[in-house]
């Protein structure tokens, strides 16, 4: 008796074929990886794109620029085999890669410590669907599109002090973000001011049918005053015909779940040295 024709896979949502719409988790992961990626080049550093992960160097400090996006979960199979794409790719030696690197997936990964990872946390992801109407900024606060290369170190330097981002607090200008990012029509970044003084910012990436949320900051002694929300409200409208993402943490959730974001599920997120 001959062998039965093959089968062609069941669709799971996150084979080599699926269609990058197929899901918003799917769309979001994706758009993660590209903005990723885009920051890597305008930093002329390094992106390979692998059947389970996309890896991303912009080999600078802080982490969200030095990132594996996994597209696949980590499983028995090839958990092993992409684990060890990974290292080996953030491990390619240039005295001018610098910095943590994160590890992002939508799946529980089981324990990476053994791996040299470390746990940085299961953030929600989020979705607020288009139309929902916006709240009014603060009187006193004015956004500002950052358009200039001066205005970006304004925005490298707010988000480094509200986020906060150990260790960028005082770095010079392109630590963070590459000038070459503003001619990027996908990317976007904001700056709010209060009495002319800057005490919020954002970013948001539009790719893949959504829109990505990042990096919302507020200084410390200006927080509680709705300028993050505000700011927010901006980053999430950079194409108001699409959807917008993100990832909160918990601290921030009641402020994103008041706004009308609906949380989906919680990732998983490790970090580790180079």
């Amino acid at each position: 008796m001959s062998d039965p024709i093959a089968s062609p896979p069941l669709e799971t949502g996150w084979l080599p074929t699926t269609p990058v719409g197929d899901t918003y988790l799917r769309r979001f992961l994706w758009n993660w990886a590209d903005a990723c990626a885009a920051t890597a080049r305008a930093f002329n550093g390094y992106v390979l794109d692998g059947e389970a992960v996309r890896l991303a160097d912009a080999g600078r400090p802080g982490s969200f620029s030095n990132c594996a996006t996994l597209v696949q979960p980590l499983t028995a199979e090839r958990g092993a085999e992409t684990l060890a794409q990974i290292t080996a790719f953030f491990a390619f030696e240039d005295p001018a890669r610098t910095g943590e690197v994160l590890l992002v997936s939508a799946w529980p990964t089981g324990d990476l410590q053994p791996h040299g990872w470390s746990l940085m946390g299961h953030p929600p992801v989020h979705l607020l669907p288009q139309g929902v109407a916006a709240r009014p900024a603060p009187p006193a606060l004015r956004i500002e599109r950052v358009n200039s290369p001066a205005l970006l170190q304004v925005w490298e330097q707010t988000v480094s002090r509200g986020y906060p981002l150990e260790g960028l607090e005082d770095a010079p200008a392109g630590a963070l973000a590459s000038p070459a990012l503003l001619a990027d029509p996908h990317y976007a970044a904001w700056v709010g001011f209060a009495d002319e003084r800057p005490v919020a910012a954002a970013s948001a990436w539009s790719a893949h049918g959504v829109v990505n949320v990042t990096l919302v900051a507020t200084l410390p002694e200006e927080r509680r005053k709705g300028y993050g929300e505000a700011l927010t409200w901006v980053a999430s409208r950079l194409d108001p015909a699409l959807p917008a993402m993100l990832l909160s943490s918990d601290d921030g959730r009641p402020v994103y779940e008041r706004m009308g974001y609906l949380p989906l599920q919680r990732m998983t997120l490790w970090y580790r040295g180079r």
